[in-house]
């Protein structure tokens, strides 16, 4: 027992001293650079880029998944319209949830000097993508005004939680709800415009689609969420949903109440989409590139 206990002992003493040296550290290990906490810095920037009237026009693509040349090629077409005042991409922008798949869509996206925001995908909640999506870019719940717009952007990948936690958090949307009906109550026509965005949309696999209906009744509390029928020459009602995770694009009133979910393909079909938000409505547009 001596005799073999003794190497052993040795082994791993010099096991330990090399340790540094030797072993790369596991792939979802977090070393993550500057900058962090983008959301924070970021939305600032978007809330500035409204006209006086409150318009904007935005950019959202998705589903990057290891397609970073697409991706590159995407926001390279979007820099040079000169017209884009801010980018959503709307979830997995990993295909393994490595935190160098973070690093590496975020920097894309940190060279072309335009403002952006990211929404949890299902690819970005393996391993410990969470926690890395968290450090990088904040909570995945999360709100702002830009103009007279609110825009929510929230967590719908309830199976990659396994039903253990809110997910989505219908308890955050109401909440959210009732400050922007006390923005209005104090100054009326503050808010008067909703965008939604997520990754799984209701009826998904990644949905926790027990609470498909109800997600889709506490929608109907922000402003312009309760459609009519003023819809001509392709200007839509004030308010509307955004969605990726099925790699196809569709245009889906998905409750049949008017409230439209769009949804972008995946990165690599080199398309995404530009809306545009007015006083009176919004526009849209795919974009093959």
């Amino acid at each position: 027992m001596t005799f073999l206990y003794k190497p052993i002992l040795i082994a791993g003493a010099c096991l330990t001293m090399c340790a540094c040296e030797n072993f790369e550290s596991h792939p979802y290990s977090v070393r993550l650079t500057a900058p962090v906490g983008i959301h924070e810095r970021n939305i600032p920037q978007i809330q500035a880029k409204a006209d006086a009237d409150g318009s904007f026009s935005f950019a959202f693509l998705t589903d990057t998944q290891g397609s970073y040349d697409d991706m590159r090629d995407a926001l390279d077409r979007i820099c040079s319209r000169g017209d884009i005042d801010f980018i959503v991409h709307g979830g997995d922008q990993t295909d393994f949830g490595l935190p160098k798949e973070f690093l590496w869509c975020r920097d894309l996206f940190e060279c072309t000097g335009i403002p952006y925001i990211m929404v949890l995908g299902n690819h970005d909640c393996v391993g410990n993508g969470d926690d890395t999506f968290r450090y990088i870019y904040g909570e995945p719940n999360f709100s702002f005004n830009i103009g007279h717009t609110h825009f929510i952007c929230l967590n719908t990948v309830a199976l990659e939680y396994d039903y253990s936690r809110p997910v989505p958090d219908l308890g955050f949307i109401e909440s959210d709800a009732a400050l922007v009906a006390e923005l209005n109550a104090n100054k009326p026509d503050s808010i008067t415009h909703t965008i939604v965005a997520m990754h799984s949309r209701p009826y998904d696999e990644q949905f926790n689609n027990n609470v498909a209906k109800p997600f889709g009744y506490y929608l109907q509390n922000f402003p312009g969420m309760m459609q009519n029928d003023d819809e001509t020459d392709g200007i839509k009602n004030k308010a509307f949903c955004i969605n990726g995770h099925n790699h196809s694009l569709a245009v889906t009133d998905i409750f049949e109440n008017g409230i439209l979910y769009y949804q972008a393909p995946n990165i690599a079909k080199r398309m995404f989409m530009v809306f545009t938000v007015t006083k009176d409505g919004y526009t849209y547009d795919a974009i093959e590139f």
